[in-house]
């Protein structure tokens, strides 16, 4: 698959995974907790920092009934209008600039989500390097085609798209002439379950769009995460907080700092250990081969003496011949005096 590059960061199979934490509404309408969160990010090893760009009015209507009103039992947001919501979760514009400037001075890629065209207008002022679209806005077209005018990377989140819905979003933004797009496998429920990540999605479709792939996980914890680098997946995004018990619009399924370092550190290990196809000893293992078994005397042997099973034995270490002549020279007499903890070789014969 081509490899992107992202901010001087190159995304692909031969590089550790490119890790975002999603900052969301996790701010609390704080920026100095939005700018707390970049640095705790950062001391964590993420390597980009991703917040949301839209207001309550570019979301919605201001409609507090009927399918402008969240009462799905189930819903972490129960009880509230969609207009309401998207109130308290929304980033202020002004706190872009310094977000992002936190961002670079800390080495971390700082980009957004923008849901409309205003908002991709505004990030461009901002130079962004990349843009993300959101699994509720994957089908919107329109959207997808402003962002490829801006020639920069895409990263497109799944959720609830069908193959052919997919086909659409990535044959419009090739069409128009964005090449660098990485599909994230996203299940669009908070929090979502293992048993409803359905990771084999991955490189199904990394092959089936010919691009990166990778994992934007609504998961508690890390093991989905680190389980999607094993097939294949190159970019993972975590909402992250600094402490779930703060509260937040994302909270309940939102990394806190430590866990956000596990990530970072059991992602890259996984990657590690995905290696190439490899068989015989490494380089590493050579040294271990003195410790095989092979054919050693287990008492001393005289000279015309025939080899038994009671002479003879496969043990450690491995300086004598390969067990597997074991019964070739059962049978056979001793060529001369063999000393008990002496290793067989051919010339015992």
């Amino acid at each position: 698959m081509k490899e992107i590059v992202i901010a001087n960061r190159r995304i692909g199979l031969e590089h550790q995974p490119f890790i975002i934490a999603e900052m969301s509404g996790n701010h609390n309408h704080s920026l100095d907790r939005a700018l707390a969160i970049v640095e705790a990010a950062a001391q964590a090893g993420a390597h980009a920092l991703k917040i949301q760009t839209y207001t309550a009015d570019t979301m919605t209507l201001n409609i507090d009934s009927g399918e402008f009103h969240i009462d799905d039992p189930q819903s972490l947001w129960k009880g509230a209008s969609l207009y309401k919501l998207y109130q308290e979760a929304y980033t202020p514009w002004e706190w872009h600039k310094p977000i992002f400037d936190r961002c670079r001075e800390l080495g971390m890629v700082g980009f957004s989500t923008p849901f409309d065209e205003t908002a991709v207008d505004f990030l461009e002022s901002l130079a962004v390097p990349c843009y993300k679209v959101a699994s509720f806005e994957n089908t919107d077209l329109p959207l997808i085609r402003r962002i490829t005018a801006t020639g920069k990377p895409m990263i497109i989140s799944t959720g609830m798209a069908t193959a052919a819905e997919l086909d659409e979003s990535v044959r419009t933004a090739r069409e128009a002439g964005c090449q660098d797009i990485v599909l994230l496998k996203c299940t669009s429920t908070y929090p979502a379950s293992p048993e409803n990540s359905n990771l084999r999605t991955i490189p199904h479709m990394s092959q089936l769009f010919d691009c990166q792939a990778g994992l934007s996980d609504h998961t508690m914890g890390v093991g989905v995460a680190v389980a999607s680098v094993a097939l294949g997946a190159t970019v993972i995004e975590k909402h992250f907080t600094l402490a779930r018990s703060d509260g937040g619009v994302d909270a309940a399924f939102s990394l806190e700092p430590a866990e956000m370092r596990q990530l970072v550190v059991e992602t890259e290990q996984a990657w590690q250990a995905l290696g190439r196809v490899q068989y015989g000893p490494t380089e590493k293992e050579k040294a271990s081969l003195q410790y095989r078994r092979s054919l050693y005397a287990v008492v001393d042997i005289q000279p015309g003496e025939i080899f038994t099973a009671q002479n003879i034995r496969a043990i450690r270490p491995g300086s004598g011949l390969p067990p597997k002549f074991y019964d070739v020279i059962l049978g056979k007499k001793a060529s001369h005096f063999i000393k008990k903890g002496t290793p067989l070789h051919w010339d015992i014969l």
